[in-house]
């Protein structure tokens, strides 16, 4: 799927139950919160934290925190009218001339 059809898919899901009316600030909160639970992931997956300390999250739930993160960064685009596909071709190419394959 390509992701401007993933980007029109949210935005058709937001707009059917209104919430297009949130703030980009109130989306990036919600955002970082998401971030966190991957934060949270990680840090027992690197043995930073013990199960003793806090309660271990479920490692079946990992791809769906990124999908929230992911559904939220779209909702954010879409709230600040960024096509979000054509500012990646654009920064690929950018990235590609900054950081040239080692030959």
């Amino acid at each position: 799927m390509e992701l401007q059809k993933i980007q029109d898919e949210v935005y058709n899901f937001l707009k059917d139950r209104d919430w297009l009316k949130y703030s980009p600030n109130d989306v990036l909160i919600h955002l970082y919160e998401e971030l966190s639970e991957i934060g949270k992931h990680l840090l027992f997956k690197s043995r930073y934290k013990e199960e003793g300390d806090h309660s271990k999250p479920d490692e079946e739930e990992l791809p769906r925190e990124f999908a929230q993160a992911f559904s939220l960064f779209l909702q954010l685009c879409i709230l600040l009218d960024v096509d979000l596909e054509k500012a990646w071709k654009n920064e690929i190419i950018i990235m590609r001339e900054r950081f040239p394959i080692d030959k």
